[in-house]
Parts: structure tokens; C-alpha cells; sequence
């Protein structure tokens, strides 16, 4: 019998191994691939998200479990596709202009894909203008901008300014170390989260479900 829990905690844990061969083995028993993901995969996450939240965890732990569900997701992707599971939602994420920092943004990119969306993941040092072209040509309803630097927070605000003024038709989240709600409401960004687990529920609400 598929063995769900064993899932869940094989992520928590961040034991890619295991969660690849349980990740197999349920479909090769025929438990549905949304099941395997919402069962297995995204309340594994979910645990290890609400420790993180509780300062029960911390970034490194969160990456391994991170790490494991991105194994799993490999095998389970073609399966989604496969049975015409639709993503809930399309995010566009990226680390603003002249800033290099990754881990926050890749942390987001796997706890949103974990919980059903789809993610076009821009990279580092992304311009204004790479982000409208990006948010155009993918029609995503969701843009979020990571800073790591207090000197690059600046092209956050220059990023909102032009993704705004090109018309882009998308709620915008801002998240990295030196942010804060209040620059947020500042440069009338959409949402602010200060974690990847909170930018999990936020991108939730920004885009409706």
C-alpha cells in the first residue's frame, strides 16, 4: 500500500532518496499523481513550512527538505501532465537588478511549485525591463521580486515602477532580507512575506484561491 505518511516525512526529513522510491512506488500502485502530490509531497512541506515559520527550523534544514521534493517532483511531473492536472496558478520570480542572491528566491520557487503552481524562475540580476518582457510573453498573474541587499532594493521599486507602467496585468510580492511591509506599501508592491512559507499563503491570496 502507498505509503503517503512515509512521504511526507521522507521530505520533512529531506531524504531525496526515499522520497523518490515512494514517489515510484505510489504510482506504480496507481495512487493518483495529484494525490501523491497533495498527500505526500506538499504536506511534507507544509510541516517542515510551519517549523520554519516557528523558528523550529532553519534555512539549511528547509533546503535538504526543498531538495527532496524537487527529486520527487521530477519523477512525479510527467504524471501531472500526463493526467491533465492543471497548475492552480502561474507565478513569474526573480532577484532584482545588480543583486546575485539565489536561495531565498529558489526556496519561494519550490514551496509555490509544491503547492501547485506553475513558476518561470527570471534568475538573478533580472532588469526592469527583462521582467516585463518575461511577465508579457507568460501572461502570469503573479510577479515576485527578491533583494537580498539594501543597495539593490532600490530596483525593486524601479522593477513595480516599470512592470506597472507597461501595463503588466499582475499582483506583484517583494520578500528578501532588508524588506519590510512598510517598503512594500512604498514602492505599492501588492505583498510583502518575510518567508518562503509566508509567501507560500500570499501568493494563495494574491491570486484568488
Amino acid at each position: 500500500m502507498a505509503d503517503m505518511e512515509g512521504l511526507a516525512q521522507a521530505i520533512i526529513s529531506g531524504d531525496a532518496k526515499s522520497a523518490v522510491e515512494l514517489t515510484q512506488q505510489a504510482i506504480e500502485e496507481g495512487v493518483g499523481p495529484q494525490t501523491v502530490l497533495n498527500e505526500g509531497l506538499v504536506a511534507g512541506m507544509g510541516v517542515i513550512g510551519k517549523r520554519f515559520k516557528a523558528n523550529e527550523v532553519y534555512i539549511p534544514e528547509v533546503l535538504i527538505s526543498a531538495r527532496a521534493m524537487k527529486s520527487a517532483m521530477e519523477v512525479l511531473e510527467p504524471k501531472l501532465a500526463a493526467a491533465g492536472v492543471e497548475p492552480i496558478s502561474k507565478a513569474l520570480i526573480g532577484t532584482v537588478q545588480g543583486d546575485l542572491h539565489d536561495i531565498g528566491k529558489n526556496l519561494v520557487i519550490m514551496m509555490l511549485k509544491g503547492n501547485g503552481f506553475e513558476v518561470i524562475d527570471a534568475g538573478v540580476d533580472v532588469s526592469p525591463e527583462a521582467f516585463v518582457e518575461k511577465a508579457k510573453d507568460s501572461g502570469v498573474k503573479l510577479i515576485g521580486l527578491s533583494a537580498l541587499l539594501t543597495t539593490t532594493m532600490p530596483a525593486m521599486e524601479k522593477t513595480v515602477k516599470t512592470l506597472k507602467e507597461a501595463g503588466v496585468d499582475a499582483k506583484m510580492m517583494v520578500g528578501g532580507a532588508p524588506v519590510t511591509q512598510a517598503y512594500a506599501d512604498k514602492i505599492s508592491a501588492d505583498g510583502y512575506a518575510p518567508d518562503a512559507a509566508s509567501a507560500v499563503d500570499l501568493a494563495r491570496e494574491l491570486a484568488g484561491l
